[in-house]
């Protein structure tokens, strides 16, 4: 099938996550075909950087052979086998791999294929071990502008009004606080979170939390202390506390965990995008023995834990994930980070500069640049102006895809991104972001 083909069985018949495709169906598709390392190229063989890693997914770069072959390996014995009854060594072995680098007190994995699946473990699990114990807490709090996928349950407990205000007559209720970042000092976070714990003795299930940052609501950054906090008040008044860490985790922040920034363990710790490298489907829930054991008894009881998926556990994506972890160890990767995060802060200086770039956030290799129509005021650019849109389209038009979040430019670079490289992708954000504005 010739190319233009294709692109009228793309117009015809795909349709494409968070895109108007109105709008689509007038431009031409770019086609991906192949990957290396941190560039991708269309079918016309042209490079592009990849500056949001593939949407936050790829850490090691494209075509890494240790995961290629970890892969083949694989497909050579089995691609996939249900875990219902049954088990395999890759879950095993990347179970017992994940528990060696997860935060203290986690010592179980419940695996899912995708965020939005391991957040929905958190919460159904959450629900069903206050079950257990006699306790029927239905009440959650989250965060306004938290982001935690798209599946219904992740919906009920996501704060970001542009993606979760559609379909809110569906949901399950939820307390929403404000967003940390929104707090000069944690004191402040903390006091709005208490007072909502207050409200409802005996009665919270879970607070979940995005920590440290809030990706999609604009790479937001708490205030330091917050995330200690939190688990001093979940302690206090006697509630689960769920991380978030799909976007966060596998070293983006420079540490393998976010939650590592502040030492703290949840109960829960959700996982995916980067666990796999950016290579398959895969997730993980992570959580501890007490929460387990809550799920032991009789099978008469039924206590067992009433949730699955069909590829949970995949064989392939374990695979995938054991080789990601051994290029962690092997390539030393989160010790050759932070000179890569201070070659990112200073670059960002520059574009700081911008006569429209407003506010820039940064936390490890996570980045959220704002455009403002003025730079004193912090006055955004109407959305309909599709300002952010039009910068991401400058940047491809100069060699590099990310994607923005309204009027904010996201740069979350794949971890084995050179210093060079690094300062070749932030100078072309600054171009595009001068042209399009000036």
């Amino acid at each position: 099938m010739n190319h233009h083909e294709l692109i009228e069985i793309e117009k015809q018949h795909v349709w494409h996550p968070f895109t108007q495709m109105r709008d689509w169906a007038t431009d031409d598709p770019l086609f991906i075909e192949r990957g290396e390392g941190v560039k991708l190229f269309d079918t016309n063989g042209r490079g592009y950087y990849d500056a949001n890693s593939s949407m936050w997914l790829n850490v090691h770069g494209h075509a890494r052979s240790e995961i290629d072959r970890a892969i083949i390996r694989q497909l050579g014995k089995i691609a996939h086998s249900t875990m219902l009854g049954l088990t395999h060594e890759p879950a095993a072995e990347l179970a017992g791999r994940l528990i060696e680098i997860a935060p203290p007190g986690l010592r179980r994995v419940f695996y899912s294929d995708n965020g939005s699946t391991a957040v929905e473990v958190a919460i159904k699990m959450a629900y069903q071990y206050w079950r257990h114990r006699g306790q029927n807490r239905r009440r959650y709090i989250a965060h306004a502008e938290g982001y935690h996928g798209d599946t219904m349950g992740a919906v009920s407990v996501g704060g970001v009004g542009r993606f979760h205000s559609m379909f809110r007559d569906l949901m399950f209720d939820c307390e929403i606080v404000p967003s940390p970042a929104r707090s000069l000092y944690s004191d402040e976070a903390a006091k709005k979170l208490e007072a909502v714990m207050k409200t409802y003795p005996g009665e919270i299930s879970a607070v979940i939390v995005e920590p440290i940052v809030q990706m999609a609501g604009g790479v937001l950054i708490s205030p330091p202390g917050y995330l200690k906090q939190m688990r001093e008040l979940c302690d206090r008044h006697d509630a689960l506390l769920i991380f978030d860490e799909v976007a966060t985790g596998f070293g983006r922040t420079g540490k393998m965990f976010a939650c590592e920034l502040e030492e703290v363990s949840p109960d829960l710790l959700c996982l995916g995008k980067g666990i796999s490298a950016g290579y398959l489907p895969l997730a993980a829930t992570l959580t501890t023995e007490r929460i387990y054991e809550a799920f032991l008894a009789d099978y008469g009881e039924w206590k067992q834990f009433t949730h699955g998926h069909s590829y949970t556990g995949n064989p392939l994506a374990c695979a995938a994930a054991i080789a990601s972890l051994d290029i962690f160890d092997d390539d030393e990767v989160l010790n050759g980070l932070s000179a890569k995060i201070e070659c990112v802060r200073r670059k960002l200086v520059d574009i700081g500069r911008l006569t429209h770039v407003g506010e820039i956030r940064q936390c490890g290799l996570l980045v959220g640049i704002d455009i403002v129509v003025d730079k004193k005021t912090g006055e955004a650019f109407p959305f309909e102006k599709m300002i952010g849109i039009g910068i991401c389209r400058q940047a491809r038009e100069m060699g590099l895809i990310t994607r923005p979040l309204g009027n904010v430019i996201t740069f979350v670079p794949p971890l084995s991104s050179t210093e060079a490289e690094l300062t070749d992708m932030l100078s072309i954000i600054g171009r595009a972001i001068d042209d399009v504005t000036n």
